[in-house]
């Protein structure tokens, strides 16, 4: 327990942090580590395995709420046995207001609901790095990353296979014993966390030895998913009941699959419309030329039209990505980029010179409209 760093340290946040800035630096952090980024690394699979245990307690308030009281002591499966607790027992946040407030009902601690009801299972998250043409098209994935699942030896129970676990004679299976205390205002009843069962309403004499009674284990996990056509960077797709399973019977979390897309060398996307740069030569741009333009559909013939200015677009309809929530797809977009050469030789520099001489104003119409301009500023 000594040897654990600080969990708020290990996902690098302060100790008041909210929600979203838990869930940010768990993805920060999980990303940085991950094994598929770093194969066979040894240390960087402990990390992130630190960073998923930090995330699992810090995103549950009940157990983020026995940390900051306590520690790690607070989320030990034996918190409360042996002195485990400042208090030796187990004793949450709400028992230590109803030690002094519980008579009067103010902080609902006497609602304790029923420690063996079944409760869904924590979602957990992974990353998933796929390329343009995957994201354009849609493809099937193996996703790898590390949940709590069920004990296989003990199924769950936390009792060493052949025995069971038995019912708590002290509070009758409920985790709650009832305290009469006196106070000045007459005997006061409070209810807290049941010594004998550490609050779980169950004893278990033989714990299973693979999940130290805890009835869950953590496993490093693959499966396949489907990536739809269109996706986005940066978006999450939700995995239904892949994530940690469930307490007593209970429903198991949801994978979120953070979608990362390369960048292309060709091709930009702005929403669901693609963008591309064509470099065509000054004498393609003057007297027009067939050239071939590539898509996410492969390639495409275009006649560039004569006189095609510097930063011209064309448009490919329906060339685009398609539509992830909905019919059709978006547009291409071609800008024309004119390449002016370089390195000209004395007779490539004559040849320019004299077709200069044979273009008048009617040639350059921009620079004819912009002298006109600069004659009404300045006068001759």
């Amino acid at each position: 327990m000594a040897d654990k760093r600080d969990y708020y340290e290990v996902l690098g946040i302060q100790k008041g942090a909210n929600e979203d800035e838990i869930k940010k630096a768990y993805r920060k952090a999980a990303k940085q580590y991950h094994p598929d980024l770093h194969p066979g690394d040894k240390v960087a699979e402990e990390k992130f395995k630190e960073v998923n245990e930090a995330y699992e307690v810090l995103s549950d308030s009940e157990k983020r709420a026995r940390y900051d009281q306590f520690g790690h002591a607070g989320v030990d499966p034996n918190f409360g046995a042996g002195g485990g607790s400042p208090f030796g027992q187990d004793m949450d946040i709400g028992d230590i207001f109803n030690s002094f407030f519980g008579g009067f009902g103010g902080f609902g601690g006497n609602r304790r609901s029923n420690p063996n009801a079944p409760r869904r299972g924590n979602d957990v998250e992974t990353q998933l790095t796929i390329t343009f043409e995957e994201a354009a098209k849609g493809c099937k994935k193996t996703v790898s990353y590390s949940n709590v699942v069920t004990c296989e030896e003990c199924h769950g129970t936390g009792a060493q296979k052949g025995s069971q676990a038995r019912t708590c004679s002290a509070c009758s299976g409920t985790g709650r014993v009832t305290v009469s205390q006196r106070s000045p205002f007459g005997v006061v009843q409070t209810q807290r966390s049941c010594d004998a069962c550490r609050g779980k309403g169950k004893i278990i004499d033989s714990p299973c030895r693979a999940c130290n009674g805890n009835g869950r284990q953590r496993k490093n996990k693959k499966i396949e998913i489907n990536i739809p056509a269109g996706i986005d960077n940066d978006q999450v797709l939700n995995v239904s009941g892949k994530g940690n399973s469930g307490i007593n019977g209970g429903p198991a979390g949801d994978l979120h699959v953070y979608i990362r897309v390369k960048p292309h060398d060709v091709f930009e996307r702005r929403g669901d419309d693609v963008w591309c740069e064509m470099p065509i030569t000054i004498a393609q741009a003057m007297l027009g030329s067939e050239v071939v333009v590539p898509t996410l559909d492969g390639k495409v013939s275009y006649s560039v039209h004569e006189g095609t200015q510097q930063g011209d677009v064309f448009k490919f309809k329906g060339k685009g990505f398609p539509h992830i929530n909905g019919r059709g797809r978006g547009d291409q977009y071609v800008r024309m980029n004119i390449e002016i050469p370089k390195g000209l030789n004395s007779k490539q520099k004559e040849a320019v010179k004299e077709l200069d001489k044979l273009l008048g104003d009617k040639n350059y119409s921009k620079q004819k409209s912009f002298r006109e301009k600069l004659k009404k500023l300045f006068g001759d």
